[in-house]
């Protein structure tokens, strides 16, 4: 990748997201509504057992407005969450001013080119719908090990499964899939029509870069990045997610007979 477009889609990620930090957690039902929130809580209890001699010291990594730094702050992990967005990250330190007062999260507005820390110095990485963000998201993983220390576990959520964009095997599948992904953004936008919410249209095309047909998320290539940085274990489970607010009655009909859209890894070090 060119130094051009690495440096396109970061600005294209600090513009998209200044615009979004005030209605973040409202845009975006396929993160904040009740059944990813209770998944997200469940994975990380799960994570969190994985950890050997747990220090509760973790790195959120792309952490936003603080889905996932609130979660381990009340699961008593002294947190530092990087992000680099400032809008998003001034969210974050108003939410969660406490802890910050308290010495138990500490928020870096940085890209991950520009971060540095100890080798080994935390128990627990965290990254939710972010790689797709970041122009190399396979080096961003390679350092984030480098941070990791052995017997620690890193958590990686919300990107596309290897099935997203694939056609399914049979004619109602593949008619269920199509009509699924049209009607969600449809329903978003009914919904914020009906709470009286004008969103003006937003390009993502440079900042969700790698949330493409044309180049998706290789989770071939992010196994092999495990294999290389020594990680004993690490496993990609795939799922279902619910992308709205208004409940889609399709989204039942779509879980039973196509495959799921969205991955998650877990790896051990």
């Amino acid at each position: 990748m060119g130094e051009d477009l690495r440096a396109r889609i970061h600005e294209a990620n600090v513009a998209v997201h200044r615009f979004e930090a005030k209605y973040y957690e409202l845009l975006h039902p396929e993160v904040y509504s009740k059944q990813e929130q209770k998944r997200i809580k469940s994975i990380l209890k799960m994570v969190d057992r994985l950890i050997e001699d747990n220090q509760k010291k973790a790195l959120d990594f792309g952490a936003g407005t603080g889905n996932l730094t609130g979660k381990l702050l009340r699961m008593g992990y002294t947190v530092t969450a990087i992000d680099i967005s400032a809008e998003m990250c001034a969210v974050l330190k108003r939410k969660y001013k406490a802890y910050i007062e308290t010495e138990k999260l500490t928020v870096i507005n940085s890209s991950i080119e520009d971060v540095n820390f100890d080798r080994a110095e935390f128990d627990l990485v965290t990254c939710y719908s972010v790689l797709h963000h970041l122009p190399d998201y396979l080096d961003a993983i390679c350092r984030l090990s480098v941070f990791l220390k052995k017997g620690g576990a890193m958590y990686l959520d919300h990107e596309a499964s290897p099935f997203y964009w694939k056609s399914e095997s049979g004619n109602l599948s593949r008619f269920v899939k199509d009509i699924y992904f049209h009607s969600n953004p449809l329903l978003n936008t009914l919904y914020f029509e009906i709470i009286g919410l004008n969103i003006p249209s937003i390009d993502y095309t440079f900042s969700d870069y790698w949330h493409k047909k044309e180049h998706p998320i290789d989770h071939r290539k992010i196994e092999r990045v495990f294999e290389k940085e020594g990680f004993s274990f690490f496993r990609r489970m795939d799922y279902y997610l619910n992308g709205t607010w208004i409940v889609n009655p399709l989204f039942y009909v779509y879980k039973r007979i196509c495959r799921p859209e969205m991955s998650y890894w877990v790896a051990k070090k």
